[in-house]
C-alpha cells in the first residue's frame, strides 16, 4: 500500500501518516503521530499537507483537532485535476517556445562577414575602425596605405586620435614609415617597427573589439570578421608577435 502510495506522488512519511489515518478511521494529531512512528510536530505538518490536497479532512471540537480521511475517491480528483493543470501547463509552453527560442538565439554571439570592393570599400573599413572601444591592433605598411587611398591619410589619423582610440602598430622598417613614426605621440599611435626584407607585407590587418579588418592594397578590397572567438585569436597571435617586434625595432632603429 505505501509504495503503490508513493507512486501516486505521496511522500514516504506522508504515506505512512495517511495509512495510518485509515486504519485509525479518525484520530487527533498525537494518536497519529503514534500510530505512523513519527514525532507530533512532523505528523501536524504532514496532516495540513494531506488536509490542502483533499486526501484528509478535519474538524474540530472544545479546540481539539480530530483528522479522518476524505473519500477514497479523492486520490483520484486531485490526480485528475493536478492532470488537467499539467495539461494546460503544457499547452502554454508549446505556444511559447517560439518566443523562448527566438530570445534564446538573440543572446547567442553572432558571427558576420562584411565585403566591400574598390577604394570606397577600403575607406569604409578604415571608417569601421573608428567605431572601436578598445586599442586598436594592427600590421600595417605606410606606404600602401598612402598609395593606396592618397588624400585619406593623415586626416584619419587626426580623426581617430580625436575620438581617443589609440592603435599599436607592428610596421616593416621603410623610409615611409620611419617618417610617420615621428607622429605616433600626436596621432595616438605606438610602432614597432620589423625587418622589411623578413616581415614586410601588403595587406593590412585591424583587431579591434570582436572584428578583424583586412585591407588589401594592391587588389583594392576589404573584408571586416565579426567573430569574438576569432578576434580573441588574433589579438593573442597579435601579442606573441608584439613581444618579438620590441627586440627587432631595437635593431631597426639602430640603423642609420
Amino acid at each position: 500500500m505505501k509504495e503503490k502510495l508513493e507512486k501516486l506522488g505521496f511522500s514516504s512519511k506522508e504515506a505512512d501518516v495517511y495509512i495510518a489515518l485509515l486504519e485509525l478511521g479518525s484520530a487527533v494529531v498525537s494518536d497519529v503521530a503514534k500510530k505512523a512512528g513519527i514525532n507530533r510536530s512532523t505528523a501536524y505538518v504532514l496532516l495540513e499537507s494531506l488536509t490542502k490536497k483533499g486526501f484528509v479532512s478535519v474538524s474540530e471540537k472544545n479546540n481539539i483537532k480530530n483528522f479522518s480521511v476524505t473519500p477514497i475517491e479523492s486520490i483520484s480528483h486531485y490526480l485528475n485535476g493536478m492532470a488537467r493543470q499539467y495539461t494546460n501547463m503544457a499547452k502554454i509552453a508549446n505556444d511559447m517556445a517560439p518566443d523562448l527560442k527566438s530570445l534564446y538565439l538573440s543572446s547567442i554571439p553572432k558571427s558576420r562577414v562584411k565585403f566591400f570592393q574598390g577604394a570606397e570599400g577600403l575607406k569604409m573599413a578604415y571608417e569601421d575602425t573608428l567605431t572601436s572601444k578598445e586599442t586598436i591592433r594592427a600590421f600595417a605598411e605606410v606606404g600602401n596605405m598612402h598609395n593606396a587611398l592618397p588624400g585619406y591619410f593623415p586626416d584619419y589619423y587626426n580623426r581617430r586620435a580625436k575620438r581617443n582610440i589609440s592603435i599599436r602598430g607592428i610596421v616593416p622598417d621603410t623610409p615611409e614609415t620611419k617618417e610617420r613614426t615621428k607622429h605616433d605621440k600626436a596621432e595616438k599611435r605606438e610602432s614597432l617597427l620589423v625587418p622589411k626584407d623578413k616581415y614586410g607585407f601588403t595587406p593590412e590587418v585591424n583587431i579591434y573589439d570582436n572584428k578583424i579588418a583586412f585591407m588589401s592594397w594592391q587588389e583594392k578590397f576589404s573584408l571586416i570578421i565579426e567573430s569574438q572567438e576569432l578576434a580573441d585569436a588574433f589579438k593573442k597571435i597579435f601579442e606573441l608577435s608584439w613581444q618579438e617586434a620590441k627586440r627587432l625595432d631595437k635593431i631597426c632603429r639602430r640603423k642609420k
